[in-house]
């Protein structure tokens, strides 16, 4: 199947289009922070701040979700979230050529950023699953989250060194770039997307409540949005932010090497994406999720072990970020395909909000919890209750479906080849 994949353009413009993004995206993940840590001399409460606005929106993705379900093109609404991001992170350098950026300038990039994702975000899973047929769901997104991690480890890389060389600014202005060039690639694609239903509900509130209702009570929704938000809400107390905090006035690590130490770490990111195909088909999908959710933040108890010298302690922190690398990206292709083939289609958008809601709303709820608990406890005593009580978010899995689950059902006929793209050579 991955060879019809590659086969067929449209897929390959969207997978490229979602490349360059994420690249960008690693960029700025690491140049806001140590802007706002280097520049601007933030606290450990500024920056989950930061990081809390970034999320904030995503309390609002139930009614954008039941917005985007009435839209006839979401590939529409995709682009349009790529173009306003590009135009607000292009105020952060705009801003620096005429002084220095604020950290009031950086929570609104944050929150309307933020904001501009979830709009794309909801819209994504009703365009992806008409993309591709179920039967690739699992190598679709293995493929899309090899990309990603692969993001991972040269974004970091790359965003160390820009904000070295020549500043975070500039490195910002990278990440609007990408942006542009997504919105390019994805914009002229085409996909058999079905329209949205001929009588929709007046109000759209009562709309959402539809999507929420279908995910509070479907048993493997349900359980895969309790387990996806309980290890966010742990991940996020510490989140790039503090961690990128730790690195740097804890560890003593240049921005350089903090680009090397998490782009060495994202390679379990890439393992993972390319490995999770050959691991569901080896113990089944829903083990290859249960596996995933243990393994996603329980590494960070390796940060008891970062002590001098500076590899020792710059290697600790590496191999906590490559563990639980591969752990989200088992848990994340697995999953995703899992709630993907059980939702249904005229719910996409719906369902895709309230999950949001959900599952990224509590995510600034613990950025901002991190914050605080940093203060109370330190920075390498809040990564622990990340490690520990993200673990225990498999809980919800334990008593669900989800184990029990090996295949995503029958196999599908493979599609035909785009006829746009006959006679050309596959790029894999």
């Amino acid at each position: 199947m991955s060879g019809a994949l590659w086969r067929d353009r449209r897929f390959r413009r969207f997978w490229a289009g979602e490349t360059v993004s994420q690249f960008g995206d690693r960029v700025t993940e690491l140049a806001l922070p140590l802007l706002a840590v280097g520049t601007l001399h933030a606290s450990a409460v500024q920056v989950s701040w930061l990081t809390a606005l970034v999320w904030a929106p995503n309390l609002l993705a139930l009614l954008l979700g039941a917005w985007v379900d009435r839209r006839p093109k979401k590939r529409t609404v995709m682009v349009g979230a790529d173009l306003v991001r590009a135009a607000l992170l292009l105020t952060v350098p705009a801003t620096a050529l005429l002084g220095t950026p604020t950290l009031a300038l950086l929570y609104g990039v944050a929150l309307l950023t933020g904001l501009a994702s979830v709009a794309f975000g909801t819209a994504y899973p009703s365009y992806f699953a008409h993309l591709v047929p179920p039967s690739s769901y699992i190598e679709a997104n293995s493929k899309l989250s090899a990309s990603r991690s692969l993001s991972f480890v040269a974004g970091p890389v790359l965003g160390g060194w820009l904000v070295q060389a020549l500043t975070a600014p500039v490195a910002v202005a990278a990440d609007a770039l990408s942006f542009l060039a997504s919105a390019l690639l994805i914009g002229p694609l085409g996909a058999a997307e079905p329209p949205p239903a001929p009588a929709a509900p007046p109000r759209l509130l009562h709309s959402a409540r539809e999507g929420l209702a279908l995910l509070l009570r479907h048993p493997v929704l349900k359980a895969a949005v309790g387990c996806a938000a309980t290890c966010n809400f742990f991940t996020f107390l510490t989140g790039t932010g503090l961690i990128v905090l730790f690195a740097e006035r804890e560890l003593a690590l240049s921005p350089g090497l903090i680009g090397v130490v998490f782009g060495i770490g994202a390679v379990g990111g890439l393992l993972g994406a390319v490995a999770a195909p050959a691991v569901s088909r080896l113990i089944g999908v829903g083990r290859s999720v249960v596996a995933g959710a243990v393994l996603f933040p329980a590494p960070y108890v390796l940060v008891w072990a970062a002590e001098s010298p500076l590899w020792g302690r710059a290697g600790a922190l590496a191999a906590a970020e490559f563990l639980s690398s591969l752990g989200v990206m088992l848990f994340d292709v697995n999953l995703n395909s899992l709630t993907t083939a059980a939702t249904p289609d005229e719910l996409r958008g719906r369902v895709a909000g309230a999950y949001a809601t959900v599952n990224y709303g509590v995510r600034p709820l613990g950025a901002l919890a991190g914050g605080g608990l940093a203060t109370l406890i330190g920075l390498r005593g809040t990564i622990t209750v990340t490690a520990v009580g993200g673990a225990l978010c498999v809980l919800w899995l334990l008593r669900s479906p989800i184990p029990a689950t090996r295949t995503l059902g029958p196999p599908e006929p493979e599609p035909e080849p785009d006829p746009e793209s006959a006679g050309h050579e596959s790029p894999a």
